[in-house]
């Protein structure tokens, strides 16, 4: 009761005041710092327990995945089997959903396996997680066959295949579930047009997504919510009507929020309008002035028309008031390991065969006609610097890295917090086929299947 109205403290001088703790008390505890954001607290007591149980177990796997710590999630389902303690629908929902967001592919596959050797029912919330799983690791084919294999399917389950479809570039695919989804009686929802939205805006359908975000209410009777404004505002930003994408921003029912407001600033570089972009960025800057994508793109801007007074003005800024822009960070999984690289990182035990693989993907890529494309590297340098820079961008250092650690026919799987840039989106193409290898990045906004010098969104990201 104390945890659930966020009073941890007196729920914990209550629990040491006990004379006697059974079981349910100390799981009880350990809930209740986890419901509180208090994961490190949770993990003290767990570790403390004099004798843990599958609840203990499923509780602290569940908490570290709610609150985004993915690694720990695997580590300790790792503890676990090692412990022979048997896991519930509960735990294996959790690990899936980390391996998910971490793209741990290998691992994702031997939980599958788990459930298929201790005979538990694919149900509608397993299987979901499941599809969403493998869709995340842009492992399509696998996704679909468990999505083909269900008795029963949920509104969540054409979702996780509508979005995961479209996030990976098979939008026309996407479509016709969507249409099928309709035929088989299931209303769509909100996140239904999410994904259908995200489809749109993914290949530049302009009238599709008009068309769309109007029968929502129309046909379907669903308000659109500020995530549809939003999908809709990044569609017509990418596809250069910025005047029409501000005039819907603004003519919206609820006040828009800063991911809208960084949709259309996106466009506004992505198109070279300097004057909108000026004043949306500065807009943004007074909005969340801690935010460190508004200020580099706001500097991107400034620089891509050699404004550097402005852009030495705005970095001062961010640092008097302590905004730091968050490192490129790339994960690639090899042996069921996550291996995790920052931009110019040189911390990886096999660096100095790192280095070696990137001198000759350099040469490659120079025999292949490639130029380095400075434009995203937005500092007042001389351009070898910056092509040194590019170079060493975490994208392609987990490349490098995958190329000496996994063998083909085995794609190259990785994972990116930020949107991939452009340079390494075209490096990229071209080391899929320099050395006959397929790449799967994920970045912050969708797949991107690099095969053969060519990438599934046909450069439109």
């Amino acid at each position: 009761m104390y945890s659930n109205h966020g009073n941890i403290v007196a729920a914990r001088q209550l629990f040491d005041s006990c004379s006697f703790l059974d079981q349910i008390s100390w799981n009880s505890m350990i809930s209740g710092y986890l419901k509180c954001g208090l994961i490190d607290e949770a993990r003290a007591l767990f570790d403390a327990m004099p004798l843990t149980d599958a609840v203990s177990w499923s509780t602290m796997i569940a908490g570290y995945a709610q609150h985004d710590r993915f690694m720990e999630t695997l580590e300790l389902f790792s503890e676990m089997q090692v412990g022979h303690i048997k896991p519930d629908e509960t735990t294996l929902v959790s690990v899936i959903s980390a391996c998910a967001r971490l793209s741990a592919l290998e691992q994702g596959k031997w939980v599958h396996a788990y459930i298929k050797k201790n005979d538990f029912v694919i149900n509608v919330f397993l299987g979901t997680t499941l599809i969403d799983m493998y869709m995340k690791c842009g492992t399509l084919e696998t996704a679909m066959e468990v999505f083909n294999g269900m008795k029963h399917r949920g509104t969540s389950t054409w979702n996780a295949v509508i979005l995961g479809l479209a996030m990976n570039g098979h939008v026309k695919e996407s479509f016709e579930k969507f249409e099928e989804m309709k035929r088989c009686g299931v209303p769509p929802n909100e996140i239904t047009f999410v994904g259908v939205l995200g489809a749109c805006r993914h290949a530049g359908l302009v009238d599709e997504g008009r068309q769309h975000f109007n029968t929502m209410q129309q046909v379907h009777g669903i308000l659109p919510n500020i995530k549809h404004y939003g999908c809709m505002v990044d569609l017509l930003g990418r596809a250069g009507l910025l005047r029409e994408a501000e005039e819907l921003l603004e003519s919206m029912p609820m006040t828009p929020d800063v991911a809208i407001w960084g949709a259309l600033l996106g466009a506004c570089k992505k198109h070279g309008a300097i004057d909108v972009g000026e004043r949306v960025g500065k807009k943004l800057v007074e909005l969340e002035p801690h935010h460190d994508g508004f200020h580099v793109l706001l500097a991107n801007i400034y620089a891509s028309k050699g404004k550097w007074d402005d852009v030495m003005e705005l970095r001062g800024t961010m640092r008097q008031r302590g905004v730091m822009k968050i490192p490129g960070c790339s994960m690639i999984e090899s042996d069921g390991v996550i291996h995790e690289f920052l931009a110019g990182d040189r911390t990886h035990p096999y660096i100095e065969k790192i280095d070696k693989m990137l001198e000759e993907m350099a040469r490659r890529l120079k025999l292949e006609g490639y130029q380095p494309d400075t434009t995203d590297v937005a500092y007042d340098i001389e351009e070898e610097e910056k092509e040194i820079t590019l170079y060493r961008h975490s994208e392609k250092l987990a490349i490098a890295f995958g190329l000496i650690s996994t063998l083909p026919p085995a794609p190259i799987r990785i994972m990116k917090n930020l949107r991939v840039c452009g340079d390494c989106h075209d490096a990229a193409k071209i080391i899929s086929r320099a050395f006959q290898r397929e790449i799967i990045l994920r970045d912050r906004q969708r797949f991107h299947h690099f095969r053969q010098g060519l990438c599934s969104c046909t450069d439109f990201w």
